[in-house]
């Protein structure tokens, strides 16, 4: 039997704190039957992650790493990285900390068993770290209506770790830049109605003064964008 692989985007803009742990946890993590190819996308970081990101590149042989003259966000690297995908799998991985690549081994069970077409792993299901109060409501928020629009069920519509069929995401013809990213992917893969799968995740979620980048802006962001394709591809 062939073995597939799993591509994995990380997008990274000023991550030199972490971003040598998150590629050390994917590379290591192992996958029954599963090869990972590694896809970095630097958005134009301006502290030592690009300098960190060449030594990882000697370090992990067959590791692809992409570099943005400019910082568009996060949706722009998730598309740029897109463009290698070489696996009949992709996942977003963010290079944070906050998701655990462990859990790899729950979200592609559904895939692997030809029950679905995406995976969303739930942060609201799973164990996870207090996070942010407002946060927490604007996910809720988010997550009504979505349901409300799309006729579904989804308890984490914004989580990062979504792992996809390759040809599915390519399918989307995603436009974001920011990370409005992540309500164009449901609303086009609701739309479209592929077969979603939840499972519970783990999640460590940061503070503010930890590094997180994520602000009330982008909850209005992405109502915005739920909207714009209920009609909209």
């Amino acid at each position: 039997m062939k073995t597939k692989i799993l591509s994995v985007i990380i997008p990274v803009f000023n991550e030199e704190k972490t971003v040598s742990q998150i590629v050390k946890k994917v590379n290591d993590i192992r996958l029954t039957g599963i090869k990972k190819q590694i896809i970095i996308v630097d958005d134009g970081s301006t502290d030592s992650t690009k300098p960190e990101l060449k030594k990882l590149k000697d370090r992990y042989k067959g590791m692809t790493v992409v570099y943005k003259e400019k910082n568009e966000g996060k949706g722009s690297a998730v598309r740029r990285g897109i463009e290698f995908i070489k696996g009949e799998y992709a996942i977003i991985q963010d290079a944070d900390l906050e998701y655990d690549p462990e859990d790899y081994k729950i979200l592609i069970k559904p895939l692997i068993m030809g029950k679905a077409d995406v995976v969303y792993g739930s942060r609201f299901l799973g164990t996870h770290r207090a996070f942010l109060y407002w946060h927490y409501v604007a996910n809720k928020i988010l997550n009504f209506i979505t349901n409300i629009l799309y006729n579904s069920i989804l308890t984490d519509m914004e989580t990062c770790y979504k792992i996809f069929k390759s040809s599915v995401l390519k399918e989307l013809n995603l436009k974001s830049n920011g990370f409005e990213i992540e309500p164009e992917i449901t609303a086009k893969v609701l739309k479209r109605n592929y077969k979603i799968y939840e499972v519970p995740i783990s999640y460590y979620g940061r503070g503010y003064d930890e590094g997180k980048k994520i602000n009330a802006i982008d909850a209005f962001k992405a109502v915005f964008v739920l909207l714009k394709y209920m009609f909209f591809k």
